[in-house]
C-alpha cells in the first residue's frame, strides 16, 4: 500500500502520504501510475462534463479542464516537458544537456513545446466535449502515465545518480510494461478503431522517445517521465478526435 499511497501524492495533489518512501515504494509507484493517471483522468472528464453541462463553449471548458489538470498534478509533468525540450534543444555533452534541465528556466524551445502541446491537448477536448466522448479522457491520461512505466523499463538507465529518476529508473520488469500496454489496448477497443490505434502510436512514440533522451541525456530523469506522460496523453486525445 505504500506504493499505491506514494503514487497518489506523487502524481496528484491528493493528500495522501506514504509511511514510508524507499526504492521499493517508488518502483511500485510507478507500477501504479497508470491507475493514479485513470483517476486524474476520470476527474478531467467530469470537470469537462460539468462545464459543458453548465453551457460553456467547447473551447473554453477545454482550455479550463487542462488549466484543472495541471493543478491537480500540480504542474509537474509540464515541467518536466519545458525541462527535457530545453535540454533536448541544446548543444553539447550530456552534462550540459541536464545542466540546462537542472536551471528550472524556460528557454525558447520550453515555450514552443508548452504552447503546441497544451493547445493540442485543449483543441482535441473540445471536439471530445462535443461528441460527449468522455472515456477518451480518461484512456489519454491512464496512457500517459503509462509512460512512466515504459520509461523504467529495465535496461534503462538514470542520466543522474541523484533525483528521482535514480531511484526508479530500470525497476519495471518487461512483463510489467508489456501488461500495462496490452489492458490499455483493450480497453481503447471501446474507441472503436481511434482507441488502439492512438495507443498504439502513443507507445511507439514513447519507444523512440526513451531511446532518444537515452542517447541524449545518458539515461532518463524525473523530467522525462513527465514529458512521456504529457507527450502520451497528448497523442490519445488528438487520434480519439479522428
Amino acid at each position: 500500500m505504500d506504493g499505491l499511497r506514494l503514487a497518489l501524492s506523487w502524481l496528484s495533489v491528493l493528500p495522501v502520504p506514504a509511511q514510508r518512501v524507499d526504492a521499493r515504494a517508488c518502483r511500485q509507484a510507478i507500477a501504479f501510475a497508470p491507475v493514479v493517471g485513470a483517476l486524474i483522468g476520470a476527474f478531467g472528464a467530469a470537470v469537462l462534463w460539468a462545464l459543458t453541462a453548465l453551457g460553456a463553449a467547447p473551447l473554453l471548458a477545454a482550455l479550463l479542464t487542462v488549466a484543472a489538470l495541471v493543478l491537480v498534478t500540480r504542474g509537474m509533468h509540464v515541467d518536466g516537458l519545458a525541462d527535457s525540450v530545453d535540454g533536448l534543444g541544446c548543444y553539447g555533452p550530456p552534462e550540459r544537456a541536464l545542466a540546462v534541465m537542472r536551471d528550472g528556466g524556460a528557454g525558447p524551445f520550453a515555450v514552443v513545446a508548452l504552447i503546441l502541446v497544451l493547445g493540442v491537448q485543449a483543441v482535441s477536448l473540445a471536439e471530445l466535449a462535443v461528441s460527449a466522448n468522455w472515456a477518451a479522457v480518461v484512456l489519454a491520461c491512464a496512457v500517459g502515465r503509462a509512460g512512466f512505466v515504459l520509461c523504467c523499463l529495465r535496461g534503462v538507465p538514470a542520466a543522474r545518480p541523484e533525483g528521482m529518476g535514480a531511484l526508479v529508473a530500470g525497476t519495471q520488469p518487461p512483463w510489467l510494461v508489456g501488461a500495462w500496454w496490452l489492458v490499455l489496448l483493450g480497453v481503447a477497443a471501446t474507441q472503436l478503431w481511434s482507441g488502439p490505434v492512438a495507443v498504439a502510436l502513443a507507445a511507439g512514440v514513447l519507444l523512440l522517445f526513451v531511446r532518444h533522451v537515452r542517447r541524449r541525456f545518458g539515461g532518463i530523469t524525473g523530467d522525462v517521465l513527465g514529458a512521456a506522460s504529457e507527450i502520451g496523453t497528448t497523442i490519445v486525445l488528438a487520434v480519439c478526435t479522428l
